[in-house]
């Protein structure tokens, strides 16, 4: 169903102003599988999901020349250990997306989210009433919290499949040098993911923030990969110390603390702390700014 397809219930619900969980689901349920079907969604994704695969084969061909991984420069810390234990091109390659690639993905589905539907004239089909700007705004907020979760997993999954078929598989050796069983690595990989999930939270609302300050899809897709670009920039000088931990990018990196015993819970706390208030900031501008718009031009 698309968009502006709204069945004669969820119109009546809506002009009604009573809270309807069922349309409320049914709303967030449109918007996640619009979000879904756009083929430039799926053109992220299959990106994404090829990130691990020419990583390995690098990694691989490395092997095969018999350099090896040192995992000095600017390689991950644990990028040594893919050939060892393919689990780890998991961590690997969520370490070589979340600078970029990720937050690119989920900046463009952000940017669009509400500007692409008031730049296709179907955003006024969705609001028949004021009552519904609020729900509306949150399903589509959720709707891509769904796709940074979707993003991350395909980037794993893709990782943990290639690992498997290139390098070997069984007990982990840690970061702090403790080994553990595949088991236990392979619930580690999958808090990690979840972590990263979570670090896109803020940029998410950044991104929809954006998309309610214009009618041009493109224009908030731009504004937000830039805005990214430019955290990413202002976050290696030294001379910005004060303003770094700030950023949403800042603490992206910490969910490596998980390959540690025990778990470095500091910077954890601090990236999810950072990302709670970014989304709260930036969520509370777009409803003030989304609930106001004249949308009937």
């Amino acid at each position: 169903m698309s968009q502006a397809e709204v069945s004669q219930t969820e119109v009546l619900s809506i002009r009604s102003g009573r809270p309807n969980p069922l349309w409320s689901l049914s709303l967030f349920r449109n918007e996640t599988l619009t979000v879904f079907r756009r083929w430039r969604t799926l053109a992220l994704l299959g990106v994404l999901a090829g990130v691990p695969v020419l990583v390995g084969i690098a990694v691989k061909m490395e092997t095969g020349r018999g350099g090896g991984s040192s995992g000095g420069g600017g390689d991950p810390a644990f990028i040594n250990q893919v050939t060892n234990n393919g689990l780890f091109l998991v961590f690997t390659s969520l370490a070589v997306t979340l600078p970029f690639f990720l937050p690119m993905a989920v900046g463009v589905v952000a940017g669009d989210s509400v500007a692409g539907e008031a730049s296709a004239g179907t955003l006024r089909y969705l609001l028949v009433a004021p009552a519904g700007r609020t729900r509306l705004l949150l399903a589509k907020y959720a709707s891509t919290l769904v796709f940074c979760l979707a993003a991350t997993l395909v980037v794993a999954v893709s990782a943990l499949t290639v690992g498997a078929l290139l390098f070997p598989l069984g007990d982990v050796t840690l970061i702090s040098g403790t080994t553990v069983s595949f088991g236990n690595g392979l619930l580690r990989a999958l808090a990690i993911a979840g972590v990263v999930a979570v670090s896109l939270t803020g940029l998410a609302a950044l991104g929809l923030f954006v998309s309610t300050l214009t009618d041009s899809g493109i224009a908030a897709m731009a504004t937000t990969v830039g805005l990214l670009i430019t955290v990413q920039i202002l976050d290696q000088f030294p001379q910005l110390h004060a303003v770094q931990p700030y950023l949403f990018s800042h603490y992206w990196q910490s969910f490596a603390d998980l390959l540690r015993d025990p778990v470095w819970g500091e910077q954890l706390l601090r990236n999810l702390g950072l990302q709670a208030l970014y989304a709260a900031v930036f969520g509370s501008a777009a409803w003030a700014r989304f609930t106001t718009r004249d949308v009937t031009a």
